[in-house]
């Protein structure tokens, strides 16, 4: 009895530190993915000054632009509440002179999208806006090339934060 008790607890610890394997992924494939997800966390927590297990991200692609918008999980966590809204008032001054380093600081590497941005930043406009539990960052632009690349942008956000948000342009 014993022995199944500690064949079971096993069992249940090794669940509770993987996700479960998405189909068609090799095992080894799903480690170096899980490997991936933890250093995001990791750096995530270090560029934008939160637990990343204690916020929810939303990416949303808009037809003149998108937005960022990062909530905590638990509405009376003031302190996490706080350095999400801190985190991103600053992303959207950064944003505004065109440094995106926080963003290639999280994800290691610069993200899709980022040079055109840089490089279009007078046609671009960033502002922060509290939400209830957190914050959001409104991206607009008119110019068509700028518009492409925040959607690339947001879009690698999306695949990366593994969000589910939609990829498509919402109307």
């Amino acid at each position: 009895m014993t022995m199944l008790i500690s064949v079971i607890g096993a069992a249940l610890l090794l669940v509770s530190q993987h996700s479960s394997m998405p189909k068609g992924m090799s095992h080894e494939e799903h480690l170096k993915q899980i490997e991936k997800d933890e250093a995001l966390k990791k750096r995530g927590a270090e560029a934008m000054g939160f637990d990343q297990e204690a916020t929810t991200h939303h990416f949303t692609l808009a037809p003149a632009g998108g937005s960022i918008e990062v909530t905590a999980n638990n509405e009376r966590d003031d302190a996490t509440i706080a350095a999400v809204r801190t985190h991103l008032q600053s992303i959207a001054t950064d944003f505004s002179r065109g440094e995106f380093a926080k963003p290639s600081q999280t994800h290691g590497e610069v993200p899709p999208g980022v040079h055109e941005m840089q490089r279009n930043r007078a046609a671009i406009s960033y502002r922060y806006e509290d939400l209830p539990h957190g914050g959001a960052v409104r991206i607009v632009t008119a110019d068509r090339r700028a518009r492409k690349a925040v959607h690339d942008f947001l879009r690698y956000q999306i695949k990366e934060h593994r969000t589910g948000d939609s990829i498509e342009v919402k109307r």
